[in-house]
């Protein structure tokens, strides 16, 4: 039994079909309600919908991602109490349609940055980028949040200056469109899209934190997971935290969930399984001190979803997706421990050993370029991520039954 093969599916607009997952070998769909308003209930026959127009496919919806935490969760807001009873409600609604994984994050406003969206790979294809000192550029000269500088040492504002002097007006307005809009709209990002003064509208969600740090942070976090997971528990349903991406603070916003002992922090503020963690490769990459294997093999019992892929670094310090197994992720070691955790779970009689993952991002490759995607989304790139992945676990659960029969 190998991993379960999913696929990130957007809803009846995506230009991947149903129909096209079929044909791909996909065994589940990743998929949520884009059509309710984040912190209302999700209705029972909205969920039943797409619940059975995925299983007439022949395919089964395996996660929900995500079911999105609201900002006055996140800030203990004084919706907090109604926000709450909504998610709970919703969990309850999932688990009475047969939903049993909900990724979520609780990333303060924004969910995740790139600073290019088109980086071209020596190969031809094209990933996505992140450089610190653009995002400081963007920060502290395009959007101008207050004191902004001072969150970045003086060699990144010395860089920052320089790429600012060198961007076009329309550069920099393209730069802070990628960043608060673009990559943020098809996952219900805080930024309505159709805000013509966005960056003013960004810039008031980014005060609503000003009075709160990682410790306030992490207090809402644990309040969030006391109140919702034993719901989740009594439900049967697998909550799992999404890591922040990237995993390091920007915009002056904290960051709870980057490092092994964050994620530990996590796991210990309700200990159950429905307490779990989303182990992305690409994110937790994200910052070089990551060591992801440790952290896979001590995170190993309370991981109920798989997001893999790669990065590689430049010299100059950027990080870059660089497909699914090339990269500095050892994706190997990642697929065996998986694989290894999901023949424990077996064994114990575990109802969670099913282990969902999908191949997160892709390369644009080929006709990629000539069809509609959102950002890191294209088709091809990630079907050859996917049978990559699944040739990788298929290699290794051979190994797994060659060393099981010389035993005997």
């Amino acid at each position: 039994m190998a991993l379960e093969k999913t696929w990130r599916w957007f809803g009846e607009r995506d230009t991947v079909t149903l129909a096209d997952l079929r044909q791909m070998g996909v065994e589940g769909v990743v998929t949520s309600l884009h059509n309710v308003p984040q912190g209302s209930i999700w209705p029972v026959e909205d969920i039943l919908h797409v619940k059975s127009l995925i299983e007439s496919f022949g395919l089964r919806w395996s996660v929900v991602e995500s079911l999105p935490v609201p900002e006055g969760i996140k800030i203990a807001s004084k919706e907090r109490p109604i926000l709450l009873n909504n998610y709970q409600q919703s969990l309850m609604n999932l688990a009475a349609c047969g939903i049993d994984t909900v990724c979520y994050n609780f990333m303060p406003v924004l969910d995740w940055a790139r600073t290019d969206l088109h980086y071209r790979l020596s190969s031809g294809g094209e990933g996505m980028m992140f450089d610190l000192p653009t995002f400081a550029a963007f920060d502290i000269f395009v959007l101008r949040r207050p004191h902004a500088a001072d969150d970045y040492s003086e060699l990144v504002l010395h860089r920052a200056e320089e790429i600012n002097r060198n961007m076009s007006e329309e550069q920099k307005e393209t730069l802070a469109h990628n960043i608060i809009v673009v990559t943020q709209a098809f996952i219900d990002g805080v930024v309505d899209t159709t805000c013509i003064d966005y960056k003013q509208s960004f810039l008031r969600y980014l005060s609503t934190y000003e009075k709160i740090g990682q410790d306030e942070l992490r207090a809402n976090l644990s309040f969030f997971l006391k109140a919702v997971a034993p719901v989740a528990e009594q439900c049967g349903i697998s909550l799992c935290i999404h890591p922040d991406d990237p995993p390091f603070p920007l915009l002056g916003l904290p960051r709870i969930a980057s490092t092994l002992d964050d994620l530990l922090w996590i796991t210990k503020q309700y200990d159950s399984p429905s307490n779990g963690i989303t182990f992305c490769t690409g994110s937790l990459s994200g910052r070089k001190d990551n060591d992801l294997v440790a952290m896979a093999e001590k995170l190993a019992s309370r991981i109920s979803y798989v997001h893999l892929r790669n990065t590689a670094w430049t010299p100059a310090g950027q990080f870059y997706e660089s497909g699914h197994l090339t990269g500095s992720v050892d994706m190997f070691s990642i697929v065996k421990i998986m694989l290894k955790e999901q023949r424990r779970r077996r064994a114990s009689g575990r109802k969670d050993s099913r282990m969902p993952f999908r191949p997160d991002h892709g390369i644009k490759i080929l006709d990629d370029f000539s069809r509609e995607a959102n950002p890191g989304y294209p088709l091809i790139g990630r079907l050859k991520g996917l049978a990559e992945i699944d040739g990788l676990q298929t290699a290794i659960e051979r190994i797994f039954l060659s060393d099981e029969k010389a035993m005997i």
